[in-house]
């Protein structure tokens, strides 16, 4: 055989193999929640859609590490800090709680927060317009908003002339703009406003009967995220105790609440996705301004109002976002 055919029959009879691309490891995103995941089923669908609309989807060129505090704050710092060991690429926090472990635990990896306070007043951010540092986020009007539901629950009850704030203590920044808000419009409606303290089931029961011994005329629920998780708990005390109360959040309405009037969580959640994929796109938080929703929800259990001797006056009734009958 010639020198010439033979390299040529060596030629085909051998592959020779090529370079293998190196596979890039998909970013991973902390998730840190102040509830548990059977309390935000709906919220965590939301967040994965603004994901989606920035192009990121859950399992393809994204992983999600979700760290539950099931509405014990104190664990949040030691989830925080087990997100970091993990090395996440970015940590998007739900509750003013979660963002401040979150803040604490680290000054370089991109952090995202929901926050129903002021980020400035709280210390997240340096402003709206320029956060600065590693922090940015979503914030609701659910603090602003609180005395609005105190006007709304006098003209459901006008004759109540002591009405009850219900706070979290453990979450005391969020109990405290609630409370000073709401005894702005106590007085201004010539309200006596009483405030109670409850951060366990056995709490929340002890308050209500409480609120029936000494003859409360109504309540409000504070909007602090443990009180969304105790929704179906605190809607059957309000109708087991005759107890007209307007609470922030959607939950308490749907499980047989009186009636809710607060920011639309589902639409939080969705902003938080989206800011959380902006960030792992590229942007810098220090330059991505804080996004504030102004989606507020109103919706009316009439149902429940039929079983409390109670008729929403018309006003209300032609604002409301949702009316369950």
């Amino acid at each position: 055989m010639k020198r010439r055919q033979f390299i040529t029959l060596l030629g085909s009879a051998v592959a020779w193999p090529r370079p293998a691309r190196a596979q890039q490891p998909m970013p991973v995103i902390g998730f840190l929640e102040n509830k548990s995941p059977t309390d935000t089923g709906q919220n965590v669908a939301a967040f994965r859609q603004g994901l989606n609309e920035v192009a990121f989807i859950e399992g393809q060129n994204v992983t999600i590490e979700y760290r539950w505090a099931e509405n014990h704050y104190d664990r949040l710092p030691a989830l925080a800090a087990d997100l970091i060991q993990r090395k996440v690429a970015v940590i998007a926090t739900n509750g003013t709680a979660s963002a401040l472990a979150a803040k604490a635990a680290t000054t370089t990896i991109p952090i995202v927060f929901n926050t129903g306070l002021d980020p400035v007043a709280v210390g997240l951010v340096a402003s709206f317009n320029r956060p600065g540092g590693n922090v940015t986020g979503i914030t609701s009007l659910n603090a602003e908003v609180a005395s609005k539901r105190l006007e709304m629950l006098h003209e459901v009850v006008p004759k109540a002339t002591a009405i009850a704030l219900l706070v979290n203590p453990t979450s005391p920044q969020l109990a405290l703009a609630d409370t000073t808000e709401m005894q702005a419009a106590a007085r201004i409606l010539g309200l006596q406003l009483l405030v109670f303290n409850a951060s366990t089931n056995r709490e929340i029961d002890a308050v209500f009967a409480t609120l029936a011994q000494q003859s409360i005329g109504a309540l409000v629920i504070n909007s602090d995220p443990f009180f969304a998780s105790r929704s179906e708990q605190l809607a059957a005390l309000v109708v087991r105790h005759a107890l007209p109360t307007v609470s922030a959040h959607r939950e308490f309405t749907v499980a047989g609440g009186l009636f809710s009037y607060g920011t639309s969580i589902s639409d939080i959640y969705r902003q938080l996705g989206i800011y959380t994929g902006k960030i792992l796109k590229g942007e810098k938080p220090a330059e991505l301004p804080v996004f504030q929703s102004t989606k507020i929800e109103l919706i009316i259990n009439l149902k429940t109002a039929r079983r409390l001797g109670l008729s929403f006056p018309l006003t209300l009734l032609g604002r409301a976002d949702e009316v369950i009958e």
